[in-house]
């Protein structure tokens, strides 16, 4: 298998230099490794230049651009898979290698499970229980499965049918001509559901509880006006083309987003959003997404 590796970044040199390293360290290294370089003005290109590693350099296009460059070269290159990372996280030694072995027959993705840095047993983004459908399942108690240990006890197999994209995921590129590229419009939250729907509705797309990725936690990052608009927005036109109980899972977008709001940066600034400043820019996030105006709309 002909597999190139890629990785999105912004201004995270250090965290990249360590993604880096660990790609190149892996058992079954990739056939390539290119870093897409969504218009950094940190030490990313020197870094780079230093340990000769192949960079595309383009305007910052959101992450979504990031990802869409990536399988675009692996299309051109005539890959056969592509191993889609962000730049803050890193793999363990094996994990190629155990991806590669996976993703075989109908499969479209096996992807790494992220894991916490500080805590090799807890995930930085909790599986989901899931529904008849295959979807996350929102009435389920508990919904999320927080722990490595608690989703084998659920996938005694080793595999999960669902995947946290991208981190680690090793995608098959004929797949990705079937159902076309990530869709850029989405920039900000909501490319990596998408995709996920429309590669699923090809084939398996599984999480292997042996690939290991390694992810700083995010749970405390501050989240900023631009991150909660589009959280929002894209959530809600996510809700409306893939799920059932569309009007639950409208509301619980909303409230999803002011908790997130709440934990990180303070109740105060939660209730901005609701009845302070930021409040037009929410109900702008809420009336556009419910109107399905999928898009880049505002400066940030």
């Amino acid at each position: 298998m002909k597999i190139l590796a890629c990785v999105v970044t912004y201004n995270r040199a250090a965290l990249l230099e360590r993604c880096v390293d660990a790609i190149l360290a892996q058992t079954r290294p990739p056939d390539r490794l290119l870093v897409i370089n969504n218009g950094s003005t940190d030490d990313t290109v020197a870094m780079l230049r230093r340990k000769g590693v192949d960079c595309l350099t383009q305007a910052n296009l959101g992450s979504a651009g990031g990802w869409a460059r990536s399988i675009a070269e692996a299309q051109a290159g005539d890959y056969d898979a592509v191993w889609l990372m962000d730049d803050d996280g890193f793999p363990a030694p094996g994990a190629l290698a155990i991806l590669e072995r996976e993703l075989t027959g109908e499969r479209v993705c096996v992807s790494s499970v992220v894991l916490r840095e500080d805590d090799p047993n807890r995930f930085v983004f909790p599986f989901p229980l899931l529904n008849h459908n295959g979807w996350p399942a929102i009435f389920a108690s508990p919904r999320k499965v927080p722990t490595l240990s608690g989703l084998r006890r659920l996938a005694p197999s080793g595999l999960y049918p669902f995947a946290h994209l991208f981190n680690g995921a090793l995608v098959s590129v004929a797949a990705t001509r079937r159902i076309g590229n990530v869709n850029q419009e989405y920039f900000l939250f909501g490319d990596e559901v998408d995709y996920f729907a429309r590669m699923r509705s090809l084939g398996p797309v599984l999480s292997h509880l042996d690939a290991h990725h390694h992810h700083p936690d995010v749970g405390q990052r501050p989240l900023n006006a631009t991150k909660v608009y589009y959280y929002v927005k894209n959530t809600m036109i996510l809700n409306t083309r893939y799920h059932d109980l569309r009007p639950v899972r409208q509301l619980a977008a909303v409230a999803a987003a002011l908790g997130r709001v709440a934990a990180r940066n303070g109740p105060g600034e939660a209730l901005s959003y609701v009845a302070g400043g930021r409040a037009p820019l929410l109900w702008k996030a809420v009336s556009r997404g419910l109107k399905g105006r999928i898009g880049p709309d505002i400066d940030g």
